[in-house]
């Protein structure tokens, strides 16, 4: 039964990588810091003046406003996806950290799930420094604020398995390049990141409503501004993105993995 299905075993992969990471964690810290305090000073003293108030829902919000969630859903993204490919490919290629975890009781299915679990996890860790620090500039309502990061757990499970499919597809860690460029980015530039959505011609609407970052940016920009209702959509979405891509992360790492 356990190499059809992860038992809380799973746990002890994510333990794993806990450990290496309280070893390494200053500088896994300073990026989620400067990172949102750069854009917001930037497009806030730059571009805001430039294109005013954006809206939102109905609701007229500065562009500073408007962009702090996006940067928030864009952490998780390049958090879970990052770290479940080109870390662990070096994991799993390198320094063969599978091979060693397949050696002892765990399954593959746990070794994968650990690993999502534990991308989900640097997206929380991210996701809550970039709440203190955009939370400073007064852009993100409580108590509706604190489900960020709930959010930010499943936004990281969905984009944590993703990348854990094409980790089981590449030839070599250069390859990773391609799914960047024809996914990640295209999604950083147009899934209402900075500018809305409906400012699209109606076909690249149509487009961006299937990227999952369209969606957790849509969630993220409605509990910052304090507007809890409405997000049934997007939730039930990035729910089915992580049914959706756990089992073809397992499957594909069987095929890699298990001849």
């Amino acid at each position: 039964m356990n190499d059809l299905f992860p038992t809380r075993r799973l746990l002890r992969v994510w333990q794993r990588h806990w450990t290496v990471y309280r070893r390494t964690w200053k500088i896994s810290f300073v990026p989620p810091l400067l990172e949102p305090l750069f854009y917001l000073l930037a497009f806030g003293v730059g571009l805001s003046a430039l294109v005013g108030s954006v809206h939102f829902r109905g609701q007229p919000l500065s562009y500073t406003a408007f962009i702090a969630p996006a940067l928030i859903a864009i952490n998780v993204m390049n958090g879970a996806f990052f770290e479940n490919t080109y870390s662990s490919f070096v994991r799993m290629h390198y320094q063969k950290t599978f091979d060693a975890m397949l050696a002892t009781p765990l399954s593959l299915p746990e070794i994968v799930c650990g690993e999502i679990l534990w991308g989900a996890t640097k997206a929380l860790i991210g996701t809550a420094l970039m709440m203190g620090v955009i939370s400073a500039f007064g852009l993100i309502r409580y108590p509706s604020g604190l489900l960020l990061l709930p959010l930010a757990l499943l936004g990281g499970t969905v984009f944590g398995a993703l990348g854990i499919c094409f980790t089981s597809i590449v030839p070599n860690i250069e390859a990773f390049n391609l799914p960047v460029f024809l996914f990640i980015t295209p999604m950083f530039l147009f899934g209402g990141t900075f500018f809305p959505v409906a400012s699209l011609p109606p076909w690249a609407q149509r487009v961006a409503a299937l990227l999952p970052l369209t969606h957790l940016v849509e969630a993220a920009r409605a509990l910052c501004l304090g507007q809890t209702a409405g997000l049934t959509g997007a939730l039930v979405y990035l729910g089915a993105g992580a049914i959706l891509f756990i089992p073809l992360a397992i499957a594909g790492m069987k095929r890699r993995l298990i001849r």
